[in-house]
């Protein structure tokens, strides 16, 4: 190992892999888990084509500097599966995410602990670039003028609280623009469930807007299955009340599916059986369980031509909104709600 260029990556131990492709089959990504579990057991998967990892202890081990481990893996990534892989290595999870979706031509791009080394990345950089920043936070700062993320970093909190209208989230983005972010690296395996929790404005008892909400978060879920690969077997249906209670039903469902109007129908048959006629309700929650691979999922022929033609809906939609954003194309209840908003 080089003591020279191990000095100069000093601190940049958190690594961030992702593949340049919106969805890829489930047995793909577990093979980039566990690419990276060849070279360290702190692995944390963020599904759909995502996973960082923890390489303090490899760098020893290995006798490779952090830059070194990452072209090994990136190298192995394209010679065994044929898909293309940015990382990025950082003192932490934040600065590792936005070092991957910048890499440099090697596909690798490393910020060293150093704060000027992290400065010097980062305030160039557009502020939608900013790790945990949505398109609309995005646009408000731009319009005050934080067009970059060293604008953000150097605007004092208090400013970004009023500007944002939210204390945690406003100090959440102003430590990731001065690229501090101390959550650790967790060694988990691929999550077995998706799960969408939706708060209502405010209480309900309309089930016109209730049954809005159960289809938003059913077509989230429908949504990250088809990302990730992977269908699910069973559906589960949750409301809380006001006052703090709640009722959850689950429902197998006749055939593990990722398909939209599977889910929103098995969602509200749930909902319906549970028969709240008068019952305050406060938020929804939508999980997909008993999770496996779509490639290996049987299909059952249906003579249901309507739901053969939603089915085909499906990925045609998902591309659409991938073009153009998400939510470009959606159902009708959700998109008369987003206009009348």
């Amino acid at each position: 190992m080089d003591d020279e260029a191990l000095r100069v990556e000093i601190g940049a131990h958190v690594l961030h892999a992702r593949l340049m492709i919106r969805r890829v089959p489930e047995v793909t990504y577990r093979g980039l888990l566990s690419l990276l579990g060849d070279v360290t057991p702190v692995v944390q998967p963020l599904p759909p084509t995502a996973a960082i990892a923890d390489v303090a202890g490899a760098v020893r081990y290995w006798d490779r500097t952090p830059s070194e481990l990452a072209l090994w893996i990136r190298t192995r990534a394209l010679g065994g599966f044929g898909l293309p892989l940015q990382v990025g290595v950082g003192p932490n999870w934040a600065v590792a995410a936005m070092a991957s979706a910048h890499p440099g031509r090697s596909g690798v791009r490393v910020v060293p602990g150093d704060y000027r080394a992290v400065s010097a990345f980062l305030d160039p950089l557009p502020v939608q670039d900013l790790y945990g920043v949505g398109q609309a936070q995005a646009a408000t700062l731009d319009r005050y003028g934080l067009r970059t993320i060293g604008q953000v970093a150097r605007v004092p909190v208090e400013t970004l609280q009023r500007v944002l209208e939210g204390r945690i989230q406003a100090r959440l983005i102003h430590e990731r623009a001065r690229g501090i972010d101390p959550r650790p690296v967790t060694a988990t395996d691929l999550p077995q469930s998706i799960g969408i929790h939706r708060s209502l404005a405010r209480d309900s008892i309309d089930p016109d807007l209730i049954g809005r909400e159960i289809l938003h978060a059913a077509v989230d879920v429908a949504h990250q299955l088809r990302e990730r690969g992977q269908v699910a077997g069973v559906l589960t249906l949750g409301i809380s009340f006001v006052g703090g209670s709640s009722v959850t039903r689950s429902r197998t469902l006749c055939e593990a599916t990722a398909y939209t109007d599977d889910l929103r129908a098995a969602a509200a048959e749930l909902f319906q059986r549970l028969g709240l006629q008068r019952a305050r309700i406060r938020g929804i929650a939508v999980r997909a369980e008993q999770l496996s691979s779509a490639e290996a999922a049987s299909v059952q022929l249906s003579l249901d031509p309507q739901r053969e033609a939603s089915h085909r809906l499906d990925p045609v939609v998902d591309q659409v909104n991938a073009r153009f954003g998400p939510g470009t194309v959606t159902w009708a209840p959700l998109a008369h709600r987003r206009h009348s908003a």
